[in-house]
């Protein structure tokens, strides 16, 4: 009498190791930029908070973008608008992450302080 044996093949744990392996190093290409996403939020809210002008608004994203390590956009990539009296910041900008040969990724990051969660107009 003949038991099955149970279990992964050598070939089989190769292909599953190289799929995680792949996996991870997008993971540990997307989250830098995620991490900067969020930073921009941040220093968004906190430009808004620091109020007064759009130079005074744009010196608060400087400071941030320098504490936060921002380089993606700068304080002239920012829309700062008044809406019903209230001053709003959009952004929007796209990262680009190479992948293998001619393949790479494109990420499309847009935020804004509005509470209605509108969608910056697109500046060309």
């Amino acid at each position: 009498m003949q038991t099955r044996q149970k279990g992964i093949s050598l070939v089989g744990l190769i292909v599953i190791l190289a799929l995680l392996g792949m996996v991870l190093v997008l993971g540990l290409k997307i989250v830098p930029t995620y991490t900067e996403y969020r930073a921009i939020q941040n220093a968004i809210v906190t430009a808004k908070g620091a109020g007064g002008s759009v130079v005074d608004i744009q010196k608060s994203f400087d400071a941030s973008a320098v504490a936060g390590y921002i380089s993606s956009i700068n304080s002239r990539d920012l829309i700062i608008e008044k809406v019903n009296g209230e001053t709003e910041i959009s952004f929007a900008y796209e990262k680009k992450i190479p992948l293998v040969g001619p393949a790479s990724l494109l990420l499309e990051y847009e935020g804004t302080t509005a509470k209605s969660g509108a969608k910056p107009a697109k500046t060309e």
